[in-house]
Order: C-alpha cells, then structure tokens, then sequence
C-alpha cells in the first residue's frame, strides 16, 4: 500500500564516480552525510529510497520519494537482492536433500534456513 502525499519527500540524487549531489526537500545536503543510497519502486507505489553506507554508483534520480536513513550494516537491500535471485524450485529440491532434513513440524522451514544461510555464505 502506498503511503500519503505528506509522508513524500522531493528527492533529487546526481552522482557521476565518487561524486554526488543530494537535494532533499529543496535543501542541499552535504554529500560526506551519506556514503550509499538505494532506490526500489513497486508497481502502485511511490518509490522508497534509503541512504546508508556504501559505494556511490553513477546514477541520477530525481523524484517524491519515501526516504529512510539506515544503518551502514542494514541487510535489508542485500538480502532483498540475494533472496530475489533464488529458485524457489532449487531452494525446495536442495532441502528436501539435505542429511539433516528433520520429521517434525517446521523441519522444512529449518532445512530452507539453514540453506539459504549456507549459499549466502558461498557454501
């Protein structure tokens, strides 16, 4: 669901390399405030842009945007990305596999866990 008009920021990123120019609001911001930025949009919805830690990348947005500041650790973007590349179809096929795939109730889920964490880890 789509939030209201008010909870929209103006948001203008430029970036070219390592250099970056950041409006919010109208309002200039220094570029050193934040080292990364992600911006996702669904079908319906108003883009969602998030400043944290991290590489610049060459890119220009300008836009009403929900903004959110997160931590330079946020697994959020990463995780999203890594979860979005797998095959549910692989992902069942390699747990129902697994030796220590248990009989109980939630063994599934705990085998799918613990598979997801190992090819996040490149095991």
């Amino acid at each position: 669901m789509d939030h209201n008009a008010e909870d929209l920021h103006s948001l203008r990123i430029t970036a070219r390399g390592p250099k970056v120019g950041i409006e919010l609001d109208g309002r200039h911001v220094d570029p050193g405030a934040f080292k990364g930025y992600a911006i996702s949009h669904q079908e319906g919805e108003s883009p969602h842009v998030v400043l944290y830690a991290g590489d610049w990348a060459e890119t220009v947005f300008e836009g009403l945007a929900r903004v959110a500041v997160a931590e330079a650790s946020a697994p959020g973007p990463a995780a999203a990305v890594f979860l979005a590349a797998i095959d549910p179809e692989e992902l069942e096929r390699a747990a129902l596999a697994r030796s220590d795939l248990g009989t109980g109730p939630r063994s599934l889920t705990e085998a799918m866990l613990t598979q997801l964490q190992e090819w996040a880890h490149g095991l």
